[in-house]
């Protein structure tokens, strides 16, 4: 059996929205920086933070103080930090924070740091929302990052990024591209979406043979009345059971030992890609 220790971090707002965005970064960072430590010491090898995860989700605004938030990527302050964590504890490291590109360009973006502490790439977030109270258009830009894989030192990673999750075609372009292991960072509060939580993932995960990771922050964000982030932060295995899960309202990292060999076991006992028929899903192309 191939085992990979893996963790989440979920955790709820630290700070107040008035404050400067660097300074609701900092507050951010030093309350997750005890939990990495944590699962550095604890032998975590590849460890995942929810979306955006040094500021608040901003999005029921369209105020755009808020693109002060956006840091570069890799040259910004929390992924130059991460890369020293990641090589401190040999412990590959998905650090999702709102980015810059350029001036008036900003992406909800993934990066990945190896166990060595080297930049491995980035993922920006395909779908963005844009219904009331998820102005998400106002901030990002959408990705296009043509479901990049990243080869870690343990396993081979890829991210998709909260209402992304809703979309199929995603999962399965990663998979397809040698994931074995994709990432969800989210923020996504009680309603409609906490059913789909528990609903979607873990089909995807069953579709593709791949395990999941899924993280959700935890509480409310004032002065946005948007609902409470519910948490439950799991990990969801090739058969789409979900085997580990964290509570509904603490901050928590949730650490799980993950047997990668259930990869080709799930794919060779349901042969989903050799059965797949791409010259038939023309449709699913059309704009």
């Amino acid at each position: 059996m191939s085992t990979l220790k893996a963790g989440l971090i979920q955790m709820g707002l630290k700070g107040n929205t008035d404050d400067h965005p660097d300074v609701i970064r900092d507050s951010m960072l030093e309350a997750h920086i005890p939990l990495i430590e944590k699962a550095g010491e604890a032998g975590v090898q590849i460890l995942c933070f929810q979306e955006v995860f040094t500021q608040p989700y901003f999005c029921p605004s369209q105020d755009k103080r808020w693109y002060e938030a956006a840091e570069s990527i890799p040259d910004g302050f929390t992924t130059k930090l991460m890369q020293e964590y990641a090589k401190k504890y040999q412990m590959v490291i998905v650090v999702p924070i709102y980015e810059k590109d350029i001036t008036g360009v900003y992406y909800n973006t993934a990066a990945v740091i190896d166990a060595d502490g080297s930049y491995l790439g980035k993922y920006r977030k395909t779908h963005i929302p844009q219904v009331a109270g998820f102005w998400e258009k106002f901030f990002f830009k959408p990705g296009s990052s043509d479901w990049p894989v990243f080869q870690t030192q343990y396993a081979k990673i890829g991210v998709y990024i909260c209402y992304d999750r809703h979309f199929p075609e995603g999962w399965r372009g990663l998979a397809l591209n040698g994931a074995e292991l994709i990432f969800n960072p989210s923020a996504t509060v009680a309603g409609l979406s906490q059913y789909l939580w528990e609903l979607e993932q873990p089909a995807s995960a069953a579709a593709n043979g791949v395990w999941i990771g899924a993280i959700n922050r935890v509480g409310t964000e004032s002065p946005w009345d948007i609902g409470k982030f519910y948490g439950s932060s799991y990990f969801v295995n090739p058969r789409g059971q979900i085997e580990a899960q964290a509570s509904e309202d603490q901050d928590e990292l949730l650490i799980h030992d993950i047997d990668m060999d259930m990869v080709r076991e799930a794919r060779d006992g349901w042969q989903f890609f050799r059965d797949r028929r791409p010259d038939q899903y023309g449709k699913l192309t059309e704009g």
